[in-house]
């Protein structure tokens, strides 16, 4: 038996059954009472408690596992589901390699182009300024139209991409390579935001962080061998830019060929969901009308949570951190390292890699355990402390040091991505998830942006070391905006509540509600959703 797993009180509304069927002539009722017993602890409550609704339950009610019996709406789980996520997965992989490609060889590309190290630094940079201006139609579009055709279009601009940089190899095209970055960009907009609503929409309660964290992994995959290919596909061979130019086009070509295939994969595959829902929290939202949603609604629901807010800010100094090591991670290197070019991609393979496992091992912890705020809370301070050796490792001179410090950097600072997602869609439960994970990844590209650009500028100017402590810094301050979170985890407390009349009712009491005569809180669950 694990920690936590403890005997639970079953909470029944007095016109409901425990398997959710409704009563007629409940004599109980006459009598003001109504006993509630799960055959370990038996409790007399005033009815008009337990018609009050309750507050979602807190990170120590959730790591209690209160199973129920009751199924008041039909849940069913699809093979189909893998093959959905595999593919999402491996579109997103393309198009983060697409991201990073150019940045792992920001010296050879300036050589070719002939261009500064700003302006390939704007090759990564504008993935995240076409991001912001974009995430409100893209999360309008996923809401409004669904899965499906948000990820055909997140497929097929990022094939489209791949094959307009097909037609930039030249020493005089760069202007084609950034329109074709410029495509690929917006694709991303249609994918980022997907993990959280495909893992919501597709798998049960018991897998669904795991899947977010899948989904998130292709991502990571996809920058890890965007570290890795292209030094090997592209060796800097500065005196012959004849074969700098082919090397550079079996590149492109072999990246479109792909992404093409992985299009073709998604008009097959992807589905805006199943036939029966996942989850209770699925079903519950599925009983509400269409035509009650609004958009703008949701939006502003969302600013006004404070829990989300701070989140927001904290998700998007951790993440936007990412970013901007991923893009300046060359120059980082190379300062230090001169011609390791090769090598300076391993290091980013290495710091992606041990990212993906920290992932997936957070993803399983979380969907064990339901502590997100801790599980962020800790993820965040082992991050500080990785990028913190990281930077006052960098100039020892030994290369072996920074695969080691690197690999520990990218473990909690890639294994956070999709911690802060499922965290997300916890706290704003029933608003969309692509709403809240599309908000999440704006304020990332924006810090990204905001980051980049500044301690690229303290690198060239004052060197590595001032560029990293000034993301030191700023990761500080967000491990003080996480802990600040309260952590309500409204999904969590319908999937393990009874369902009647379509309201969710979460599993345990606190502690001190348990008598009859104090009334708990009113919920604070968003109502713009019909439940």
């Amino acid at each position: 038996m694990v920690a936590g797993e403890l005997l639970q009180e079953q909470h029944v509304l007095p016109d409901s059954t425990p398997d959710g069927g409704g009563t007629e002539g409940n004599t109980e009722e006459e009598s003001g009472y109504k006993e509630l017993s799960n055959g370990s602890v038996h409790i007399t409550l005033d009815p008009k408690t337990l018609e009050q609704e309750l507050p979602p339950p807190d990170e120590k009610e959730a790591m209690l596992p209160g199973e129920q019996n009751n199924e008041a709406l039909e849940t069913r789980l699809y093979w189909r589901r893998f093959a959905v996520l595999a593919v999402f997965s491996l579109y997103s992989l393309v198009n983060a390699f697409q991201w990073i490609q150019y940045s792992i060889i920001t010296n050879i590309f300036m050589d070719y182009y002939n261009v500064s190290s700003i302006a390939i630094d704007w090759l990564s940079v504008v993935y995240m300024v076409a991001y912001v201006p974009l995430i409100f139609p893209a999360t309008w579009l996923l809401d409004k139209k669904g899965l499906r055709m948000t990820a055909l279009l997140g497929a097929g601009l990022n094939a489209l991409g791949a094959w307009v940089k097909c037609a930039s190899v030249g020493p005089g095209l760069f202007w084609v390579t950034m329109s074709a970055q410029i495509i690929c960009s917006v694709a991303q907009v249609f994918i980022l935001g997907l993990p959280s609503r495909i893992a919501s929409v597709w798998f049960g309660p018991r897998e669904v962080s795991t899947a977010c964290a899948t989904a998130v992994l292709g991502n990571q995959l996809g920058v890890a061998i965007g570290f890795l290919l292209p030094p090997v596909l592209v060796p800097n061979t500065a005196d012959d830019k004849d074969l700098m130019g082919h090397n550079i086009s079996i590149m492109f070509y072999g990246t479109a060929g792909v992404s093409t295939l992985l299009f073709l994969l998604t008009i097959f595959v992807i589905k805006d969901r199943p036939p029966l829902p996942p989850s209770k929290a699925q079903a519950v939202l599925s009983t509400g009308p269409a035509e009650d949603y609004s958009y703008k609604k949701s939006i502003i629901n969302l600013f006004k949570n404070k829990p989300f807010i701070l989140l927001l800010i904290s998700y998007g100094i951790m993440t936007g951190s990412f970013y901007s090591v991923s893009t300046l991670l060359n120059q980082m290197i190379i300062t230090h390292y001169p011609g390791e070019e090769l090598n300076t991609g391993r290091i980013g393979l290495t710091l992606v890699v041990a990212g993906m496992f920290g992932s997936i091992l957070c993803g399983i912890w979380l969907d064990r355990t339901k502590t997100y705020k801790l599980t962020t809370l800790i993820v965040y301070v082992l991050s500080f402390i990785g990028m913190v050796v990281f930077t006052f490792t960098l100039n020892l001179g030994n290369l072996l040091v920074i695969f080691f410090t690197a690999g520990v950097l990218g473990f909690f600072m890639t294994g956070y991505l999709p911690i802060g997602f499922e965290f997300g869609v916890e706290i704003t439960y029933p608003e969309s998830e692509g709403t809240s994970s599309g908000l999440l990844n704006a304020f990332a590209q924006v810090f990204g942006i905001i980051f980049t650009l500044i301690q690229g500028q303290l690198t060239t100017d004052y060197g590595p070391l001032s560029g990293n402590i000034f993301l030191c810094a700023w990761i500080l301050l967000g491990i003080v905006l996480t802990a600040l979170i309260k952590s309500d985890l409204k999904r969590h407390g319908v999937n393990m509540s009874s369902i009647n009349k379509g309201q969710a009712v979460p599993t345990e009491l606190p502690s001190e509600n348990l008598s009859g005569d104090v009334k708990p809180e009113s919920s604070s669950l968003p109502h713009q959703t019909s439940i």
